[in-house]
Order: structure tokens, then sequence, then C-alpha cells
């Protein structure tokens, strides 16, 4: 992790924990307390179109035609552009991995969860309880595949090579940790910086997985469109926090008139 990150990421730490939500709530506060049939159909829904889920899911289906994979995994294995070798690919999978398992309890203990002692660890321990079932699922979901598609590794030890489970687990911390921050008041510019490097780490994850020949590429892309899913379901779907703003208007002063810039978070 870049000396930059860990400044940004010393922001998030020392930035919350306590207040609440814009609605007066806390993080976590309503968890399980709602189970709203449309709320859970709509979580499903929009987890499963959003370009973190559609995006690998097509990339692993393109690996998939004819040998791509096959050819793509061998390239990788012998030049090792990233990680200059398949043991410091394997390290580093493993490395950044458990960077992303602790900045998702870190960015959850930061959520405005209230003022007062017992009501903010009551909140926590729900919240905590939500996604840590989200990343369950994820690894149970990830084993049951492995066992029902039996693909052989391309280092051939063994035939658990699909999905990836360290690229499910890698973007189901990226989904939850970036979650967390949207519940964070925090400088401007700091969120997507911390955001979109968290997506970053899972991808350095994922692609040591096969600069380490323990994945191929579909093996990956497949993990990554599974982690965001299930996690931003369960997340969203029982968490029951308020909806974040998808969109904004803004305007600005130019010169002669003004400007309206439009923002959509996906």
């Amino acid at each position: 992790m870049s000396k930059v990150r860990i400044i940004l990421f010393g922001l998030v730490l020392g930035s919350a924990g306590c207040g609440t939500l814009p609605d007066g709530s806390g993080w976590g506060q309503d968890a399980f307390t709602c189970f709203d049939s449309n709320r859970i159909a709509k979580a499903a829904k929009d987890a499963f179109l959003n370009p973190h889920t559609l995006i690998p899911l097509a990339g692993a289906a393109v690996f998939a035609i004819d040998d791509f994979d096959e050819r793509t995994s061998d390239w990788a294995t012998e030049h090792t552009p990233i990680f200059g070798s398949e043991e410091d690919a394997r390290e580093a999978s493993n490395d950044l991995k458990t960077i992303l398992s602790v900045e998702v309890l870190a960015t959850a203990l930061a959520t405005p969860s209230g003022d007062e002692a017992g009501p903010w660890a009551y909140a926590k321990l729900k919240g905590l309880a939500v996604e840590g079932g989200a990343i369950g699922l994820t690894q149970t979901l990830t084993g049951a595949m492995k066992s029902a598609v039996s693909r052989d590794r391309p280092n051939q030890e063994n035939d658990n090579s699909f999905p990836s489970g360290h690229s499910s687990s890698a973007f189901a911390y990226a989904t939850l940790s970036n979650r967390n921050l949207d519940s964070i008041d925090l400088p401007t510019g700091v969120r997507p910086v911390l955001q979109t490097g968290n997506v970053v780490l899972a991808g350095g994850v994922a692609w040591a997985r096969v600069e380490g020949r323990k994945h191929y590429p579909s093996d990956i892309l497949f993990g990554a469109a599974l982690g965001h899913f299930v996690t931003a379901f369960i997340h969203d779907a029982f968490l029951n926090l308020p909806d974040p703003e998808r969109a904004s208007l803004t305007t600005f002063p130019v010169e002669a008139g003004a400007g309206i810039q439009l923002a959509i978070r996906f």
C-alpha cells in the first residue's frame, strides 16, 4: 500500500465512527429490522446490472472462446509483467487480499453509528453481521461452484480452478469497503480515490492469481463478478441504510453565464 493511500485511509479512521447518517439513523441500526420484498428485489436487480458485475461476466465469456483463456494464462506466467515471478505473484495475491479484508472492518467501524456506547456497539454488531454474512455466502457459493465445475488449475495442482476464491473474496471486500465509504463523511476528493484504489487492489489480487499459475482469466473474472454481486446484494437488501443519492445536479458560474454538472454514481 502506497504512502498516499495510508494517509488517505488515516483520514477515514479519524473522520467518523460517531455521529449519524444524513437521515439521523446510525449505520447498522436498522439491519434486519425490515424485510421489504421490494427492496430485496431491487437490491438483486441493481447488483446484477451494475457494471462491476456485468463487465467481468462479459470478460469471462470472451475468454471462454476457443483457447483464449489458456493462451493468455501461458503468456502471463511466462512474462509475469506485473509481479515479476510466479512466487511473488502468489505472495502478492495473499498480501493484497489481507489488506482489503482489514479495510472492510476498519471502514465499518468508521461509519457513523451514534454517540452512545451501547447503541453504537449494538448497531455495529448488526451491521458487521450483514457484511460477514455476505462474505460467508460469497465463499460458500465459490466453494460449491469449484466442486461442481472441477476445472483443473493451470499448474495441474488440483481441479479447484473455477471460479477463483481469491478474486471473489477480494472483490467482496472491495465492494463492502466502498459501500462503507459511501456512509462516511470525507473531505472532497478522498472518497473516489479510496474507492478506485480498492477496485485496483482487488484487480491486483485477481491478476496475481493468473501470473502465479493458479487460475485462468475466466476464473478470476467470474470470481470478481460473483464477489461483487453477492456482497452488493446482501449489503443493500439487509442493512436497510437510507438510499444513497445516485445522481446529483449542480450549477457553477462560467464567463457570461452558468454551467450545469450532472453526476451519476454507479
